[in-house]
């Protein structure tokens, strides 16, 4: 019989916060590509858990932000008496559509890493496969937005006759352009893969942020409603305040939800300044996002 090894001498594996730095990056992403379909599984086990892949699943990812337009319709446009019409309500079904994907991603990527704990200790992969995994959730549960809008720009299209919009203390009405398909409305693809992009480095920078501080799940939500208020989804850039557009340039959704609407609802093409402005903001977020969490992340396992 041997004799039991003395505790002083048996091997202990102490963990300690890795130093912050980036791994070697070409093998990073290399086994990150490698790995893509494991994020592809989790992200639908994520959405089979939510019931989302199921027709009633489906119906309310529609209705539930269709029903939230209607009652922001109602108070920003019907109720005070504005000059409502097609193209405002369409302005406002994917600025909200739009946001709330973005919103989707941000607390679904803080989350993540949280969540996958398990996996994060008993699991060697690349940890950005996580806010990724994600990113992939709330696009597919945006999609079904996607149809509903397509209806909407039918309707108004094919059924919808010219409308007046009259000034509730003047009586004066104008007429009101119904909603047309334009060749410009393609540009709308552009602006929402910007969106997508600016929405990953979210995501990750999210999924960083939740390990260090774990109240931002509870932040979150106010701060994605001032982020609304200030953005221009319930009333058009135009409308602002001269003082208020100088410090939209601190607002990242204000070019990226304005070329979003002005090809997609306007069938205007957006000025320059927008499109460089919302491609900065994309990448920008990608850039600092992904290097953010890829430098941290050798010491998440300890901090879960």
């Amino acid at each position: 019989m041997t004799n039991p090894v003395p505790t002083e001498t048996r091997p202990v594996q102490v963990f300690l916060p890795h130093r912050a730095g980036l791994p070697r990056l070409v093998p990073y992403f290399s086994n990150l590509w490698k790995r893509r379909h494991f994020a592809v599984e989790l992200s639908r086990a994520s959405m089979r858990s939510a019931h989302t892949n199921t027709f009633f699943g489906q119906f309310w990812l529609v209705i539930g932000p269709a029903l939230n337009a209607g009652v922001y319709f109602l108070l920003v446009s019907v109720i005070r008496g504005g000059n409502a019409g097609p193209d405002f309500f369409m302005h406002l079904l994917a600025g909200l559509f739009a946001f709330n994907f973005i919103q989707a991603v941000m607390s679904n990527g803080a989350t993540s890493v949280t969540k996958g704990g398990n996996l994060v200790l008993n699991t060697a992969f690349p940890l950005l496969l996580l806010p990724f995994s994600a990113l992939r959730t709330a696009f597919f549960r945006f999609v079904p937005s996607l149809i509903i809008l397509l209806g909407f720009f039918i309707y108004f299209d094919y059924f919808g006759a010219q409308s007046q919009a009259c000034d509730a203390f003047t009586g004066v009405c104008e007429e009101l352009n119904t909603i047309h398909f334009t060749p410009i409305m393609f540009m709308a693809i552009p602006a929402l893969l910007l969106i997508f992009i600016f929405a990953a480095g979210l995501s990750a920078l999210m999924a960083s942020v939740q390990i260090y501080f774990r109240d931002t799940t509870q932040l979150l939500p106010y701060a994605t409603r001032i982020w609304l208020y200030l953005s221009p989804v319930l009333y058009y850039a135009d409308q602002m305040k001269p003082w208020m557009l100088k410090l939209e340039i601190l607002n990242p959704l204000y070019p990226l939800l304005g070329i979003w609407s002005e090809t997609l609802v306007e069938g205007t093409i957006p000025p320059l300044t927008w499109w460089l402005g919302s491609a900065a903001w994309a990448f920008g977020s990608l850039f600092i996002g992904v290097f953010f969490f890829m430098s941290r992340e050798r010491e998440f396992a300890v901090r879960i």
